[in-house]
């Protein structure tokens, strides 16, 4: 960084933390209000891992069975847990037993809420780095030349922070069905931005410590090793390329070995990795994620119903996947997905643009666009894949709003979307004005900040018709009571729905991003 960019960081530093500030307590507050909100069976999953790893000794964690919600993800997560429930001993200790299923006092509640409040500031310090790495690559000759006018550069970066904080998505996740998502995020984003500032180390670092807290970001972790071999290994002299190597070797064993050394003395680690890694629980989730998958079951359950009207099958024993449960499901008509095939096609599909990635001249953007592309193609057809693992894409793609028409016009469709996706996670009619609201503030967001401008015609009329969806899978269907005759049909019309637009954007992005 030279010294003209280094000072206009820092004067911009002091000029806009005010802002930021501001920004962040607004959000906060907001965030305040949701406390008594419905949340889901993920509150008491994570209460339940603060009994585990208070009242159980660690060779439990992973093996305890007395209940069904056992703990899933990594050990740094894990440990966050039991320096959670160390804090939650004084706020009420009832919390931390394991015999207390479904416990839900006032006091454990606001815990647990505040508890993801607080530890979003993680998030909010990744957006921060996120955005100041973006105003030194705003400074580079190559950049200014396309955005000669610095003031209007610096509204565009600071507009990228409010999107990132203000994340419907996200909000509707973690702060109202209940999950710890800001401050996973927020680890990303710092990865990214020392990525972004060249500080390889430092990204690896964080991303292998991202890791260890959720094992769902290995589906990025092709792009680190891509990118970091290729442009920060290689292309040195060999006493270089073997120094960066060992160092960056050094990294990921030292974390990981923190990580799982535990479990692995304690004889444990076949018990974590076997729960990290549950493959019986069926292709789509109960609440099917809008991906490829989503188009599949459609068309299984269409065929399906076809063939019964046309008395082609007599008997119907298979297993619905219309019922909502995490189950395990043989399709009817089509024929049945494995892991293997899904692991087959989403390593098919990725290959392509890390090869794109490997040849390219060396490129931050290029390598978050990488990161865009290989999220969301095993968001695209990985197996038991959650509606919820659609931020993966659009928190990093928050990111290339200011850089192209395309990355803006995915941006745009896909927030709206993944706002859309989280509707049936709120499904009691009283919410319904809660999901209205949230929708319309998202809108609202992007409509103001100009990226509905960016549409073509065809992606405007998509969006739209997520008005009807909304008006007869939420309302119509209610007052004419059709709820009670097909209770998930609604479930699969939104899914498959939205499906189509994640698959058109996938499609959009892929082709532009690979043969460009």
């Amino acid at each position: 960084m030279n010294l003209l960019t280094f000072n206009y960081v820092s004067v911009l530093s002091v000029f806009d933390l005010k802002m930021s500030l501001t920004l962040y307590i607004i959000v906060t507050c907001i965030k305040l209000l949701c406390l008594p909100c419905f949340f889901s069976t993920d509150f008491e999953v994570h209460r339940n891992w603060l009994a585990t790893t208070y009242s159980l000794p660690l060779e439990q964690w992973y093996s305890a069975t007395h209940s069904p919600w056992t703990l899933d993800y990594p050990p740094l997560f894990a440990w966050f847990e039991y320096f959670l429930a160390q804090i939650a001993f004084y706020v009420d200790v009832d919390m931390l037993s394991i015999k207390n299923l479904n416990y839900e006092s006032v006091a454990t509640v606001h815990f647990q809420r505040l508890s993801v409040i607080v530890t979003d500031f993680v998030f909010y310090y990744g957006s921060r780095q996120c955005a100041q790495a973006l105003v030194v690559l705003g400074m580079s000759p190559k950049t200014r030349k396309k955005n000669p006018n610095l003031e209007d550069y610096e509204i565009n970066v600071f507009m990228i922070e409010i999107l990132l904080v203000f994340n419907i998505m996200l909000m509707i996740i973690d702060h109202i069905h209940f999950q710890y998502n800001g401050f996973l995020f927020g680890i990303l984003l710092v990865s990214i931005a020392h990525i972004l500032k060249g500080q390889s180390y430092r990204g690896a670092f964080w991303f292998i410590v991202l890791l260890n807290f959720k094992h769902i970001y290995l589906y990025l972790a092709p792009v680190y090793f891509i990118y970091l071999l290729k442009h920060f290994c290689f292309g040195q002299n060999l006493k270089t390329t073997l120094k960066r190597l060992i160092n960056l070797g050094i990294i990921v064993l030292g974390v990981t070995s923190i990580s799982f050394g535990p479990f692995v003395v304690k004889g444990q680690i076949t018990q974590v990795l076997k729960q990290l890694f549950p493959f019986k629980r069926g292709l789509s989730h109960a609440y099917w994620a809008p991906n490829f998958w989503a188009m599949y079951n459609t068309a299984d359950i269409g065929a399906k119903f076809i063939y019964k009207k046309l008395d082609l099958i007599n008997n119907d024993n298979s297993t619905s996947m219309t019922r909502g449960l995490v189950q395990e499901y043989d399709h009817y008509i089509l024929p049945s997905i494995t892991p293997q095939i899904t692991f087959t096609l989403t390593a098919m599909f990725l290959l392509p643009c890390l090869y794109k990635m490997w040849i390219s001249q060396k490129s931050a953007i290029g390598f978050v666009r990488c990161i865009v592309i290989c999220g969301l193609t095993s968001f695209m057809f990985g197996w038991h894949v959650h509606e919820k693992a659609l931020l993966i894409v659009i928190i990093p793609l928050t990111l290339l709003i200011n850089t192209t028409t395309n990355d803006c016009s995915v941006f745009t469709m896909l927030s709206t979307i993944g706002v859309y996706s989280c509707f049936p996670l709120l499904f009691r009619p009283s919410q319904f004005i809660t999901k209205l609201l949230l929708f319309c503030i998202n809108v609202y967001f992007l409509y103001v900040t100009g990226k509905f401008k960016q549409l073509k015609f065809i992606e405007n009329m998509y969006l739209m018709s997520l008005w009807p969806l909304m008006l007869s899978t939420e309302i119509v269907w209610g007052i004419f009571q059709l709820d009670k005759m097909y209770p998930f049909l609604p479930l699969m019309l939104t899914s498959f729905h939205n499906s189509i637009g994640v698959f058109y954007c996938w499609l959009k992005f892929y082709v532009h991003y690979t043969f460009n």
